[in-house]
């Protein structure tokens, strides 16, 4: 199915900059209908980053995406993202765009499950310098904080702050990948070119698990999900 000679789409999306930067990348050539997220069993935090729902759905209202999400535990994953991908096939997207950048074998996972639902998967961002793919999505207004960040890496500071340029060159001197590849930290987009609007948000306590610092993100008491 096309709109207009684009493939009808959907993106697998955490709220973080990689899978923001590859609809970035993907938009122009693809109609983007929906982003699809993968949540705890009780539906109540995200799988890969731990953001709550309503950050999600605000998130999608600013992209204007509908918001496709299925609830797991860790164990479950797989047969729930590929339920998430036959719902996505249903609103007749045709591919489903990942923010993926590296590992052969998680590539090889979403083509074989988008394969058995019927879509295409797309990379935008694969192979590419994480260097290069962090400073771009600065560069294109693309604005972002740090919610999870692991211990051994970045100490519990650094949850909340905006992840700019400067970030980027201390991650350098620390050892930290640009992006954040060994999971040394997680972030939520506030803002893009994409976004109607920009997400306004305020930051809650910390909680520290699994060797990883988070700190807990809500709308803005004021802030109501569509503008």
């Amino acid at each position: 199915m096309t709109t207009a000679s684009r493939p009808v789409a959907a993106i697998s999306w955490s709220g973080g900059k990689d899978c923001c930067l590859a609809l970035m990348r993907a938009w122009p050539q693809y109609d983007v209908r929906a982003m699809l997220t993968m949540f705890d069993e009780a539906g109540e935090r995200s799988r890969s980053h731990g953001l709550r729902p309503a950050v999600l759905a605000a998130q999608g209202e600013r992209l204007g995406l509908r918001v496709i999400s299925e609830g797991c535990t860790w164990p479950t994953y797989e047969a729930a993202f590929a339920r998430g991908l036959e719902r996505v096939a249903a609103l007749g997207c045709t591919h489903i765009i990942h923010g993926d950048i590296f590992e052969d074998d998680h590539r090889a996972w979403t083509e074989r499950l988008a394969t058995d639902a019927g879509l295409i998967a797309v990379q935008p961002l694969w192979g590419e310098r994480t260097d290069l793919l962090v400073r771009e999505f600065i560069d294109r207004g693309g604005d972002a904080r740090l919610v999870t960040v692991r211990e051994t890496y970045l100490d519990v500071t650094w949850l909340g702050r905006p992840l700019t340029r400067a970030a980027v060159d201390e991650f350098t001197a620390l050892g930290v990948d640009p992006c954040g590849e060994r999971g040394e930290y997680h972030t939520l987009v506030v803002n893009c070119p994409l976004f109607s609007t920009p997400l306004r948000v305020q930051h809650g306590e910390h909680v520290f698990h699994g060797g990883c610092w988070a700190i807990d993100v809500t709308l803005e008491a004021t802030h109501a999900a569509v503008p």
